[in-house]
């Protein structure tokens, strides 16, 4: 059976392998995508496209300045940049030069055909251009075809450089863990094959299925496959590890140690994948996607840490342990937790602590999770254009210059298109709403049925108060009878991307505690553990949001993208609670074998060692998005990274713990555990104490 398991898998990735090169090329790199689906930007956007061809091209906004004022000289020299423009943009209009009111700056908009590196190459080529002036006159590009080119450069060689950190990283604490020269190679390559097979089935996704998969959605699955998949493989080791000891056919070994640690391992990734699933349901393309993307890599990495590891690990035999070789003893104790020579010490040390005081224990730590909740008004939901790179870029220093001369809105205008025949009355409503600079006509369509005006606002585009104009001139527009006016631009689907994702959150936060808690229900045949479960991983990722909070406070990143409230719970509540899961299904096992105080004591010291070790991979494997030069990446990073080491060291070293013995065996209402020996019986302790449970004699 193992040589087969290994001839499947040889199959699978010769047939997925090839796939995974081409992974990239499925990536959408639409610019809508963001958007909810039924956003009136979303709305605007199509039909621009389909009355005006070459609307919806990123632009690329060149800004000229000389602080003493604008000179003939400057003007001619700007009026020849404008004709080169054209002939790089060929088939676009180079829209005209338009002057500051103090003098001091002039405007030219020049529309990128193209995507992807072609974007890139123009707006390079256009700013070697425009640097092309008269002493004194400065020149520099912003608009949303500059970002795309900055955020390309910045991003180059990114992925490379996030697979060889991620590499690392888990190579490195996979050495920490097991201290052998040979053991941590196994779930490496593992992890790494389940890697690529994942890539390889994202590809079959996007082409065959018809999901959005975006380059963020490409770099969770990777970090998701590494993260989640070396857990897994950390508890299925250190299971084997224990039963080498107890059985001296190594197949026989890992046959308890699948079976026994095979659960919980389902467990968790079920309720990964399924909570992951439910973003299917968000209104947002981007968040959207992500959902069956990631999903689908927990599951690869599922399969390949049940199937292919234990496979590899029962062939290469005992030996891949050296130097700390598990032996074969007659003598090796049930209880694990009691054997000092497991480095468990410590761990037995903390669990006597814990079971002396649990309510102190509990209250104290839930007190210091409440309290760090309240860093998260540090946070700012909404990302300003010039705040979404960790490195100074020109688009953003162009575009402050631009604030500077001009209209807050100049460099991105709300779009409206509109009924041709009521054109005068939409221009001049538009121009009557608080808030507005200026209204340009731009166009009538080829067939005549719709215009299309700007609307400069006069304040910053990601500003509040551009927002609210945006609200106001929709409001003024949509009362002009026959008007069927329509308002897009980048403000307008900044609003609706925040109000898509006021939405996902409202709804998708309550189903995913639902899945949750039914997931740890079937698991632990109980009602009040997952209850209680649920509500420490709540906690837990209210802590994480705050403590984040006050980190991005601290380093001057305090606004967050709208969609992070939801990614960053969907991935918390799902990733934190395998950590429980791993806690309560073993005392569950130990609770029946030695009661319920000592049971979920034993639970802990035995678990100890490997749970923690898991956490911090899983953390360590999410802080390498502190690399990607995007603060939308760091926020991610940083408050998935915290939310796991706070639920590895707080929430399931002590306060799950506590709470269990607190409540004694009230937590495992309505069922109790089992052995395979027959059902528990409760009998009355001699010193008049808590009943303990105790296992039935077999028939």
């Amino acid at each position: 059976m193992a040589w087969l398991g290994l001839i499947l898998w040889a199959v699978a990735a010769a047939l997925l392998l090839p796939l995974a090169g081409k992974s990239a090329d499925a990536e959408s790199t639409e610019a809508a995508g963001a958007l909810p689906r039924d956003a009136e930007t979303a709305r605007a956007l199509d039909r621009a496209r389909s009355a005006f061809p070459g609307s919806d091209l990123p632009v690329a906004v060149v800004v000229y300045v000389r602080e003493a004022g604008l000179t003939a000289d400057d003007r001619a020299a700007v009026e020849a940049h404008r004709s080169t423009f054209a002939t790089l943009v060929a088939g676009s209009s180079v829209g005209r030069a338009v002057d500051s009111d103090d003098g001091k700056a002039v405007l030219v908009a020049v529309p990128v055909p193209g995507r992807g590196a072609e974007v890139g190459a123009t707006v390079e080529r256009i700013r070697e251009e425009a640097s092309r002036g008269p002493a004194g006159l400065r020149a520099a590009v912003t608009g949303s075809a500059a970002v795309e080119a900055d955020g390309d450069a910045a991003g180059s060689g990114v992925e490379t450089t996030l697979l060889a950190v991620t590499v690392a990283v888990v190579a490195v604490l996979l050495l920490v863990t097991y201290r052998s020269p040979v053991l941590w190679l196994v779930p490496l390559v593992v992890v790494g094959l389940a890697s690529q097979v994942a890539a390889g089935v994202a590809y079959l996704l996007s082409r065959h299925a018809g999901v959005t998969v975006t380059e963020s959605g490409s770099t969770v699955m990777l970090i998701l496959v590494f993260g989640a998949g070396t857990d897994y493989a950390l508890l299925v080791i250190a299971r084997y590890r224990e039963e080498l000891r107890r059985h001296r056919d190594r197949y026989a070994a890992m046959a308890v140690a699948w079976r026994r640690s095979f659960p919980a391992i389902l467990a968790s990734a079920a309720t990964v994948a399924v909570g992951l699933l439910c973003l299917l349901l968000a209104r947002s393309n981007d968040v959207r996607g992500i959902g069956p993307v990631a999903a689908a890599g927990i599951a690869v990495a599922f399969v390949a840490m049940t199937t292919l590891l234990p496979v590899l690990l029962v062939l290469l035999g005992r030996w891949v342990f050296w130097p700390f070789v598990p032996r074969y003893s007659a003598d090796t104790p049930a209880d694990t937790s009691a054997d000092p020579g497991r480095g468990r010490r410590a761990w037995r040390r903390l669990a006597d602590a814990i079971g002396r005081r649990p309510r102190v224990v509990w209250t104290v730590t839930t007190l210091v999770l409440v309290g760090l909740t309240l860093g998260v008004f540090g946070l700012r939901l909404g990302q300003p254009v010039d705040r979404m790179f960790t490195t100074e870029v020109e688009s953003v220093t162009a575009l402050r210059t631009v604030e500077r001369h001009f209209p807050g809105g100049a460099s991105a205008p709300a779009e409206v298109v509109a009924a041709a025949a009521r054109a005068d009355d939409v221009v001049a409503t538009a121009a009557a709403v608080d808030g507005v600079a200026e209204v340009v006509r731009v166009g009538v369509s080829a067939d005549g049925r719709w215009v299309r005006v700007d609307a400069v606002l006069r304040h910053p585009p990601d500003s509040a108060a551009a927002k609210a104009t945006v609200e106001r001139l929709r409001a003024a527009l949509h009362a002009v009878p026959g008007a069927d006016a329509l308002v897009g631009g980048g403000t307008a689907a900044a609003l609706d991307t925040e109000r898509g994702a006021s939405r996902d959150n409202r709804l998708l936060i309550p189903l995913i505690l639902l899945v949750v808690f039914a997931v740890l229900v079937l698991l632990l045949r109980a009602v009040v553990a997952p209850l209680l479960l649920v509500a420490s991983v709540v906690l837990s990722y209210a802590a994480a949001m705050g403590l984040v909070g006050i980190i991005c406070r601290a380093i001057g990143y305090p606004y967050v993208m709208p969609s992070l409230p939801i990614l960053g719970f969907v991935f918390l509540v799902t990733l934190g609670v395998d950590y429980t899961i791993f806690l309560m299904t073993r005392a569950r096992e130990e609770v029946a074998r030695v009661g319920h105080r000592e049971g979920v004591l034993s639970a802990l010291v035995v678990t100890g060692g490997v749970i923690t070790s898991a956490g911090v991979v899983l953390a360590a494997t999410f802080s390498v998005l502190l690399v990607v030069p995007y603060v939308t990446a760091l926020h991610l990073g940083l408050v998935v990274a915290v939310g796991v080491l706070i639920d590895t060291f707080l929430v399931r070293t002590l306060l799950v713990p506590a709470l269990a013995i607190d409540l004694g065996e009230r937590v495992w209402w309505p069922a109790r555990p089992v052995t395979a020996a027959g059902p528990p019986t409760v009998r009355s302790a001699p010193d008049g104490g808590r009943p303990r449970i105790r296992s039935a004699p077999a028939p």
